[in-house]
């Protein structure tokens, strides 16, 4: 897989917006994709350098419309910490 193809989005949340300023930062990633891939990832993306990843798996919910039931979709979230010397990701322009 390619560096774009593991990293999908960041997820802007209150909590992840106070996670930024100890220089954790989360993203939602493939589901197949490991700790090792998604540090390379965000190292090529955004040039910085990572010192921990912690992945956390979602399940999908079960939703229904009428008497019809389903599930969402499952996904993976990874909280990127860099190291102290590098540089922020900039996800706003300012």
């Amino acid at each position: 897989m390619e560096a774009r193809d593991i990293l999908k989005r960041p997820v802007i949340t209150e909590r992840s917006s106070e996670l930024m300023a100890e220089k954790k930062y989360t993203f939602e990633v493939d589901t197949r994709a490991n700790k090792t891939q998604v540090k390379d990832a965000v190292e090529e993306i955004f040039g910085v350098e990572v010192e921990k990843v912690n992945v956390l798996n979602y399940k999908g919910k079960f939703k229904r419309v009428g008497r019809y039931g389903g599930y969402t979709n499952k996904r993976r979230k990874a909280i990127v910490k860099l190291t102290a010397d590098s540089k922020d990701i900039e996800l706003f322009e300012m």
